[in-house]
């Protein structure tokens, strides 16, 4: 079903949000498990017993467990159980560290310079944490010279043996010839 606007187009209509958790009289169980900090003892009640203890305690009486039986069930303040399991998730997911790959790109015929250079440029990237993809990349018909190629990003991968681990080898893949060094975990 389709409502129209003020100007003439069509909108959906609001979905209503669902809550993660059955509460209060949403849940369908006749029997609950009433457990929390503010039950003495947990037991088995009949759900019309914990709705109406809930409502004695102006909270709200909330499905924890749905699959088991019977039914694990709480009494508390649900907007207060969303935000804290909201803060919960917001913690985890700063704590999840953010993996960053950073490329570097050789020649076949790279001077000693340029390499050393680049190598600096790794070393740096390895100590901040992030993924090193150093890659070779053959123009027209340099694509012969693969040997050399391999031989650059292995003598790379010993150059920086005390930042990181090579965790992909060397291999060719169209015109390009990738290698994937990560840190070293860092000593506590």
């Amino acid at each position: 079903m389709a409502l129209q606007n003020s100007r003439g187009g069509f909108r959906r209509p609001p979905i209503a949000q669902q809550t993660p958790h059955r509460i209060n009289d949403q849940i369908r169980a006749r029997m609950v498990r009433l457990v929390g900090d503010n039950i003495d003892n947990p037991r088995v009640v009949p759900i019309d017993e914990a709705l109406k203890l809930a409502d004695e305690m102006e909270l709200d009486l909330v499905e924890i467990s749905p699959n088991a039986d019977p039914p694990v069930c709480k009494i508390i303040d649900y907007q207060k159980f969303l935000y804290q399991l909201k803060q919960k998730q917001k913690e985890a997911k700063a704590k999840t560290a953010k993996v960053v790959v950073k490329e570097i790109r050789f020649g076949p015929n790279t001077d000693d310079h340029d390499f050393n250079f680049k190598v600096k440029h790794a070393q740096k990237f390895l100590e901040e944490g992030n993924k090193v993809k150093a890659y070779v990349f053959f123009k027209g018909r340099s694509i012969v010279y693969k040997e050399q190629g391999e031989l650059i990003l292995l003598r790379f991968a010993t150059a920086l043996e005390d930042y990181g681990k090579v965790e992909q080898m060397p291999k060719l893949e169209g015109k390009r010839m990738n290698m994937l060094i990560v840190p070293k975990p860092k000593k506590k």
